[in-house]
């Protein structure tokens, strides 16, 4: 057993697939959705001005389409990870290309060039690195148990529980 398959690893990489499966789901059916989500132990969050029954619907269909064989719908060009895969190759880059002497600002146009070609490499890097660590389709005995709605101010938040029934 390797560490990705963790109880609490493995739920979370779980859980993440199923939050960006609905997400792409929700993308057409909300066509000017501006929102986000994040992952946990128990499911998902989703911030944004989401119509709860879509929202329902979606993550219904997106967790159907999961156990389906959909596996592609677990990979998300926004994600989180993206981000995070091009902001450590950007600054490795950039600490790369600064050599032995230091920083000099002769030296900007080799770290431009550096972080720039690091960022391009990350994005299908990213993509990757969602498939292989952050997310997994493994969502057998899976259920959407709840859909929750807050408003907290402007905000609107969405608990999506999942539970594993086996």
């Amino acid at each position: 057993m390797g560490i990705l398959d963790s109880p609490i690893l493995a739920t979370l990489r779980r859980n993440h697939a199923v939050e960006h499966a609905t997400m792409h789901l929700l993308a057409p059916r909300q066509p000017y959705l501006n929102a986000v989500a994040r992952t946990a132990l128990n499911g998902f969050t989703v911030y944004g001005d989401v119509d709860t029954k879509i929202l329902a619907d979606a993550a219904a269909e997106a967790l159907g389409r999961l156990q389906s064989g959909h596996d592609e719908l677990a990979v998300h060009p926004r994600c989180g990870t993206n981000l995070a895969v091009a902001g450590f190759l950007a600054g490795s880059a950039a600490f790369l290309a600064t050599g032995r002497s230091g920083f000099r600002l002769s030296k900007l146009p080799r770290f431009i060039l550096a972080a720039t070609l690091a960022v391009i490499i990350a994005q299908p890097l990213g993509l990757l690195v969602q498939e292989r660590f952050t997310t997994s389709t493994d969502v057998a005995g899976l259920r959407v148990a709840e859909v929750t709605r807050q408003v907290v101010g402007r905000l609107t938040v969405h608990k999506v529980v999942l539970e594993h029934s086996s």
